[in-house]
């Protein structure tokens, strides 16, 4: 029961969202409308998506300093779990916007021209390539122990690409973007206690998801790796 408890609450924490978010009633905001429930996964998912990549980089430096190999695979599986969420994001987030910023009746919908060169969706797709040549450099190198080095090192620089690409940049240059030039954003002004209610619970659930989904990898890794060294 001990280690099956994170799960049941995980599961719990996930029908909770779920329900919730399309149960409970949410501010009334004229650019987002009933769109604002997708708070609950897309903004849920990159917390979650960060919460894994920094998980994988702490290991990626354990290893550095222990050169002990199940460190690396620690980090290679959080960081492909924590890229899945990353892409399902960057998705809810595209699906968001083609929903807001392409309706007519938005007044987003005038500058619509420039969501192609919209800096939060350049810097996140960049993050994701980022961390996808982590995984193209791996199995470029066949020898095990060269690989885990040099993906350590690379896993910390990914992991510092992450804050200029999604948090800093974006922030410097307009952007249609909640948070920007006046729309609205996770802040109390625009959202009310019932959807903190909901929100906090998801941003724990989906990170639960990633940890559970990445200890059976972990597992799976470890067998082969017994495996192939007793083969």
């Amino acid at each position: 029961m001990r280690k099956t408890w994170w799960k049941i609450l995980c599961v719990c924490l996930l029908v909770y969202a779920v329900v919730g978010g399309l149960l409970l009633p949410v501010p009334e905001i004229r650019q987002l409308q009933e769109t604002i429930r997708n708070l609950y996964y897309h903004v849920c998912m990159w917390f979650a998506m960060m919460i894994l990549f920094t998980t994988s980089v702490v290991y990626s430096i354990r290893h550095l300093r222990t050169l002990d190999i199940r460190y690396d695979i620690y980090a290679r599986e959080f960081a492909a779990v924590g890229l899945i969420l990353g892409l399902l994001g960057y998705a809810t987030g595209a699906i968001w916007a083609a929903y807001t910023w392409a309706d007519p009746n938005s007044p987003a919908y005038a500058s619509f021209g420039s969501i192609v060169r919209e800096p939060k969706l350049i810097g996140a797709a960049m993050a994701i390539l980022v961390y996808f040549a982590y995984f193209v450099l791996r199995d470029s190198i066949s020898d095990i122990d060269k690989k885990a080095r040099v993906s350590a090192v690379y896993n910390i620089f990914a992991y510092a690409m992450l804050f200029p690409s999604i948090w800093i940049i974006p922030r410097l240059l307009p952007s249609l973007h909640p948070g920007q030039e006046g729309n609205p954003a996770l802040n109390f002004n625009d959202i009310d206690a019932r959807m903190r209610m909901v929100f906090y619970p998801a941003v724990i659930g989906w990170t639960l998801l990633g940890v559970w989904i990445t200890s059976l990898r972990i597992r799976i890794s470890l067998i082969k790796e017994k495996n192939w060294l007793n083969g």
